[in-house]
């Protein structure tokens, strides 16, 4: 059974396997990215994030769970590359404006 996503989460996932500037383009011009206790906010800065990430570890991501809670879309993937403690479980909690995302906090 194919896991249904809310289309521009779906295109965060396609764009994750990508480039940063696909992934960036998934939010809109002020959107906030939090990860690993940082804040990133706007486009520019999530396309910086993105980028660094990448450089970092190489890693696949594939969701196995989403659920709505309120406004929110709240998707568990699991994560598997060269980072230490691979694989792991996250939770990618979105908050959409129309067809993109406006945050995304990563949790583990």
């Amino acid at each position: 059974m194919t896991l249904q996503l809310p289309k521009p989460v779906a295109e965060y996932f396609s764009a994750d396997r990508r480039d940063a500037s696909a992934v960036a383009e998934c939010f809109t011009e002020n959107a906030v990215v939090i990860d690993e206790k940082q804040t990133y906010s706007g486009r520019q800065a999530i396309r910086r994030w993105k980028q660094s990430t990448s450089t970092r570890y190489r890693y696949t991501s594939k969701p196995f769970a989403s659920e709505k809670q309120g406004k929110k879309i709240v998707v568990s993937s699991r994560l598997t590359g060269d980072f230490p403690g691979s694989p792991v479980d996250l939770r990618y909690v979105f908050e959409l404006d129309g067809d993109k995302i406006a945050l995304l906090e990563i949790k583990s």
